[in-house]
């Protein structure tokens, strides 16, 4: 079983079909790479340098060590790369033959390109490759640009306003929840004068600067210019794509998926390998579409290329042109009215001699899809031959097209289009796609209903009291206690949102994998589980719903004042924000769009006690300012709203003690629901058997742990 496996998997490798994009040589081999003038020093070490020299008041040593351990940062991404590709084309794979031993050139051409790429790094490094492996932790930083924010603060020091900005926005950028530090690029852009200088992004990948430049010139009506930024954004689109692929090669980390390795021969060894190597190259569409450091669904990023030339390529009188986009679009969305409508009407303006079924998607989309498709196959046939957990992602979630005014982007003649056909279906912005109602019965007694929406100055809100009784909230806080661990849920960053608190939190599974340990009782385990069940009850009842609310993340988290950093605070626990959508207060909108989780429904949150100070829960307009209700959390007291951007919230600042809740939060989607919770829920169901001295079934908790 395991050969015919790993034999599969290996054919079906060879079938992906290479890309049809040009790179940056257009097609051909990298040139040989050629060594460094000096060893290349690790950027882990230069980064630890720097925030040493930072947190010791030497500036000037720290701008000095973070600004070249970025370079090192960038460098070693490059010489990855260009090796990479630099083997792929000296060292292509040998297709496999067939009888005895015809596995052998291929495992051959395998180990060359291995032994290629590691002596091209050696080389351009300068030295071992293993000097630059680094911690999760420094991995994670770099991600999230946290060198950006030391930078921001060192430059202020040194009185250098203008990279100090270029600095904080290159980190908002990647963290645009993080308030402060919004804060701090309008007080720069205060100082400095609105106009002095631009904003930069320092990271700002190629690709979504000349789409951004397309934007810009579609909306000025200048279509030539928007098709030239455009085309270029797809070509660098695809070369990162490539370059992103290309990093995938070597080790590989997991964190997403339960991936098992296997300790059998070669074959499987290689097959266990190179699926490791395929979910990270297929998981670049994630990478090259959203923030840094964000793991949610992707943007609608790629298709909206195509659906900006469709449109742009019909005003400069490209009907094959535009009709090729469109039909490139519909290959993500196939259902989109409006394209097909202009599909319709694109091929109603083609020459007579022009067969309509003739014209194709664009070719370069078409080779990405099928690629990216039997990727996906691939993995599934891994996923079950060879025994892992795999969940593929929605990579093109569709929220209705572009967000303009009209279907066809602002600037069009309304009253012409129509003239000419074309669908000019308006796209409001994301909103609820359901009805609104509330005041569905409570379920459980002594409950006791506070507020509603109109109460609470909003939309689909409700507060109520009771859900917990005192003995309830004494009993999860002392198993609080025995199962949190600090940054558990925010990547284990001790405090993720603000640094004059510590945050500690814990999973419904983990705690009854601790309670069946014996490391906390079972029974208050099992109250955790409980409890959260019951608020699922609670709101799926009082807001009325017609179909399931299902569980997409539930978490018991503390956060703690710390000491000696209380004085004159101004920041917020939790910044101001909407749990399904990006919010911009500057805008007044909030985006449905990656890296928000979109899925999300509703939400709710169960105060577990009130001996802290601080720490209120507030709602706000969509300016993130204006504060519609202040609520005091106590034991037992329950909020709860629709995830969207008609509730934005927040917490103040805990200045003393420690407050504790369990978040929740729903979705309408099954395909969203929480992994760990169907364990759990699995978990909860043997228990239950056992407790009822049923034992037909042979199978043990502890497995399902």
């Amino acid at each position: 079983m395991r050969e015919s496996t790993w034999v599969s998997l290996l054919l079906l490798l060879l079938l992906l079909p290479a890309p049809q994009w040009g790179g940056p040589q257009d097609g051909r081999p990298e040139p040989e790479p050629e060594p460094e003038r000096g060893p290349l020093q690790p950027f882990d070490l230069l980064y630890a340098s720097g925030v040493g020299a930072y947190y010791s008041g030497d500036y000037e040593r720290a701008v000095r060590d973070l600004e070249a351990a970025l370079r090192s940062h960038r460098r070693l991404r490059d010489i990855r790369t260009r090796c990479a590709r630099h083997c792929a084309a000296r060292r292509p794979l040998a297709p496999l033959g067939a009888g005895p031993g015809a596995e052998l050139p291929f495992f051959r051409a395998l180990l060359e390109r291995a032994r290629c790429s590691r002596s091209c790094q050696r080389q351009r490094l300068g030295g071992p490759v293993s000097r630059h492996r680094v911690s999760e932790d420094v991995r994670s930083d770099f991600q999230r640009r946290v060198p950006y924010n030391y930078l921001q603060r060192a430059y202020i020091k040194l009185n250098q306003l203008e990279k100090a900005m270029e600095a904080a926005h290159t980190f908002f950028m990647a963290n645009p929840e993080h308030m402060e530090m919004q804060q701090n690029i309008e007080d720069y852009r205060a100082t400095a004068g609105v106009d002095t200088f631009q904003l930069v992004d320092r990271e700002a990948r190629r690709h979504l600067e000349s789409y951004n430049a397309g934007v810009k010139h579609y909306e000025a009506d200048d279509f030539e210019a928007a098709i030239k930024y455009f085309e270029q954004a797809l070509r660098e689109y695809y070369n990162e794509d490539m370059e992103c692929r290309a990093l995938c090669e070597g080790p590989q980390r997991f964190e997403e998926y339960e991936y098992l390795g296997y300790k059998g021969g070669l074959y499987e060894a290689i097959a266990d390998h190179y699926v490791q190597v395929l979910v990270c190259q297929h998981e670049c569409v994630r990478e090259l579409a959203t923030r840094p450091g964000r793991l949610s669904p992707i943007e609608n990023f790629l298709p909206l290329h195509y659906d900006y030339l469709q449109f742009a390529y019909y005003r400069v009188g490209e009907y094959v042109k535009a009709l090729e986009c469109s039909k490139a679009y519909l290959m993500f969305h196939p259902d989109d009215e409006d394209v097909l409508d202009n599909v319709d009407y694109y091929e109603s303006l083609l020459d007579h001699s022009i067969d309509p079924a003739s014209i194709e998607a664009r070719e370069d989309l078409a080779a990405f899809v099928k690629r990216h498709n039997l990727e996906s196959e691939l993995i599934k046939s891994a996923a079950e031959g060879l025994g892992f957990l795999y969940s593929e992602p929605n990579y093109w979630i569709s929220y209705g097209g572009r967000q303009d005014e009209n279907r066809v982007p602002s600037g069009v003649n309304v009253e012409g289009a129509e003239v000419h056909g074309l669908s000019m279906g308006k796209k409001s912005p994301p909103k609820i796609d359901r009805d609104l109602r509330e005041g569905g019965p409570l379920l459980y007694e002594n409950i006791t209903f506070v507020y509603n929406s109109e109460q609470l100055n909003g939309t689909q809100r409700v507060l109520l009291d009771n859900v917990l009784s005192e003995e309830q909230c004494r009993e999860l806080h002392s198993v609080a206690s025995g199962i949190m661990l600090v940054g558990d849920g925010y990547r284990g960053k001790t405090s993720p949102h603000t640094p004059n608190e510590k945050f500690e939190g814990a999973t419904v599974l983990k705690a009854l994998k601790f309670g069946y340990e014996g490391r906390v009782p079972l029974k208050s385990a099992r109250l955790f589980y409980d409890i959260s069940e019951k608020a699922r009850k609670i709101v799926e009842s009082y807001f009325m719903l017609n179909s399931t609310l299902y569980f997409s993340y539930t978490h018991m988290v503390c956060r703690t004042a710390l000491s000696g950093q209380q004085d004159r605070r101004n920041d917020l626990s939790h910044p101001i924000h909407a749990d399904n959508c990006l919010l911009d207060p500057e805008a007044n909108e909030c985006w449905k769009e990656p890296p928000a989780y979109t899925f999300r429904d509703y939400s709710a949150l169960l105060y577990m006690n009130d001996d802290f100070e601080g720490g209120e829960f507030i709602f706000t307009e969509m300016d993130a300012k204006t504060v519609t209700a202040s609520i005091k959390p106590k034991c037992g007291r329950m909020i709860s709203f629709s995830s969207g951007g008609e509730n934005p919230h927040g917490v103040k600042a805990v200045t003393k003690g420690q407050r504790c809740a369990v978040a929740l939060w729903f979705t309408l989607d099954p395909l969203y629901r929480e992994l760990e919770r169907i364990q759990a829920d699995e978990v909860i169901a043997i228990l239950d058997q056992e407790q009822r001295g049923k034992h037909g079934l042979n199978i043990n908790p502890r497995d399902e742990l």
